[in-house]
């Protein structure tokens, strides 16, 4: 680690290396490129300082003899006078090759192991950590600092209890990112030092705006910011002109993505790795599904948790679960599965979704496929579950006077279907949505069915935006493709209208009042009047707003 950077966690490793009577495992766990490795050699190199290095193991996936757990290759060679400990089990070669010399040597020592995901092992839980748990106490000298990513196997690795007792964790993705931040942005400050030291004219740069927005697209990734130091130091191109590149794609990550952080790594073949060890099994019927989840994931308007993703697409909550879970190290994801997930880094949706970048189909998130897809599941959605008066309101009462609305909201509208009420809209678009039966029926039965009620959902959840934006969206949809046409939309709200019981004695229904800007209460009416030329409007006059289809 650079002087200065990480002080945090190396300060709580320092503490946990030198007090045995501290639990003798450490785990820092961390998600894709937030920096463990970097940690861990700054680690071995101090403890190593400090005499208390025993032994060092840098896990990678790119190289043969660094992902296979066997012990052999390092100590069999050192016994030469028990050659079959190359054959026995892992529980034999860590008794024989480690526990047993160092309970006879009765020295206190640190042992690493750097990126134990990345070790080739076909176990739920991770065989080394499992042979670990069996051993950790009978060897109270020892201490082991473990990195990895929160993968499966691992995470059940560290429940088991025998090793949970025993373990210390550091979440590195918890950091409070603000201190993130600062050690990225002196990591970048130094590096951008370097460099105009080594490079004629370079005087003044880069800026401090320049420096802002590197910061603000690492956004707590520290391989990130190694990737972008590595593209703009790159020998034959002007680093001013690459610093440009950059900057000037606000939403693409594609230069980063494709520029090595290490001799055979770019971020793109990371993530590449990281899905292929996750989804790239012979089970190519589950390929669907894992891109409908991912496409969740990666397309929504607002993050959802795995249970509203699972509600929206169909799909059983432990099945997008477990989907999640196994690629939990790009991701934000929590053990309760009501819980938001989301990207780590906005370089990974940019990755999924750009077919250059994401070379493998099963990966590739298509927005053409994916948005129809979410577009259907909220449509669907609404039209199971929409009835009247879902939050039981009693009869002739404005909102605000309610004095338990949004407990009453949280209690009778799942968040999968506020999702699909506030969103679907958003994934009804020009570029994606093309004539397809499944949208054009979904969304005739919404119209003809459902309609007011949503408006009754809107209000409650005090979206008045939200619905005029919706039904501009929608009207524009209907005329471009005359799916059906825009005389026969203007019929189901007159249908709804005379049925409801909200129904007033003006030639509009009041469906349910709010303020859109300050979310007190205002009436919302609907024009029933059918014009010779619709145009969606939307008017704010006094306590009012009106969204009328008009001239």
């Amino acid at each position: 680690c650079l002087k200065g950077t990480r002080g945090a966690v190396l300060d709580s490793i320092e503490v946990w290396s030198r007090d045995f009577h501290e639990p003798p495992v450490y785990w820092l766990n961390g998600l894709a490129g937030t920096g463990k490795s970097t940690i861990a050699q700054t680690v071995a190199e101090r403890v190593f300082a400090d005499g208390q290095l025993g032994a060092s193991f840098f896990c990678s996936r790119d190289f043969e003899d660094r992902r296979n757990l066997k012990f052999r290759s390092i100590f069999v060679p050192l016994i030469q006078s028990d050659p079959e400990t190359a054959r026995e089990s892992l529980y034999n070669q860590m008794d024989k090759l480690i526990v047993r010399p160092l309970n006879k040597s009765d020295i206190s020592t640190v042992i690493i192991i750097d990126a134990l995901d990345e070790c080739k092992d076909e176990e739920p839980a991770s065989a080394i950590l499992s042979v670990l748990a069996q051993f950790v106490s009978k060897i109270p000298k020892v201490k082991f600092f473990v990195t990895g990513r929160p993968e499966p196997r691992i995470r059940e690795g560290f429940r088991l209890p025998l090793l949970a007792e025993a373990t210390d964790v550091f979440v590195l993705h918890n950091v409070e990112l603000s201190l993130v931040n600062n050690d990225i942005r002196l990591f970048l400050r130094q590096s951008l030092l370097d460099l105009t030291r080594r490079r004629r004219g370079l005087d003044g740069w880069p800026t401090k705006e320049q420096m802002d927005l590197l910061c603000e697209r690492a956004a707590g990734l520290f391989v990130y910011a190694v990737a972008t130091i590595k593209f703009i130091d790159h020998k034959h191109n002007n680093p001013k002109e690459q610093l440009e590149r950059i900057l000037q794609s606000p939403t693409s990550f594609v230069h980063e993505g494709k520029t090595r952080f290490k001799p055979d790594t770019t971020l793109d073949s990371l993530y590449m790795s990281i899905l292929r060890e996750a989804f790239g099994g012979d089970d190519q019927e589950d390929d669907p599904k894992a891109r409908s989840v991912l496409g969740a994931v990666i397309l929504v308007a607002n993050p959802l948790s795995p249970s509203s993703i699972a509600a929206l697409l169909g799909i059983d909550r432990e099945g997008v679960f477990l989907r999640l879970s196994s690629i939990h190290s790009l991701l934000i994801l929590h053990e309760d599965a009501d819980s938001p997930v989301r990207p780590f880094h906005k370089s990974f949706p940019d990755f999924t979704v750009d077919e250059t970048r994401c070379i493998d189909k099963r990966f590739h998130v298509s927005p053409a496929s994916h948005h129809p897809e979410l577009l259907v599941g909220c449509l669907e959605l609404m039209n199971q579950k929409l009835e009247k008066n879902m939050c039981n309101l009693p009869d002739a009462v404005a909102n605000c006077e309610v004095d338990d609305l949004r407990e009453r909201a949280k209690l009778y509208l799942d968040p999968a279907l506020q999702y699909a009420c506030k969103s679907w809209y958003k994934h009804l678009t020009d570029q994606y949505t093309v004539r397809k039966p499944t949208i054009a029926s979904a969304l005739r039965r919404f119209l003809e069915k459902k309609f007011l009620f949503w408006l009754e959902v809107l209000s409650v959840l005090g979206a008045a935006r939200d619905a005029v934006d919706a039904l501009e969206v929608a009207v524009k949809w209907l005329e471009v493709r005359g799916v059906f046409t825009l005389d026969m939309f203007c019929q189901f709200t007159k249908t709804g209208s005379r049925h409801h019981q909200l129904m007033t004695s003006s030639t509009t229904a009041s469906v349910s009042r709010w303020d859109s800007s300050r979310s007190s209460v205002h009436p919302l009416r609907i024009s029933t009047t059918r014009p010779s030329h619709y145009v969606l409007r939307s008017q704010s006059c006094g306590a009012c707003t009106n969204l009328t289809l008009a001239r």
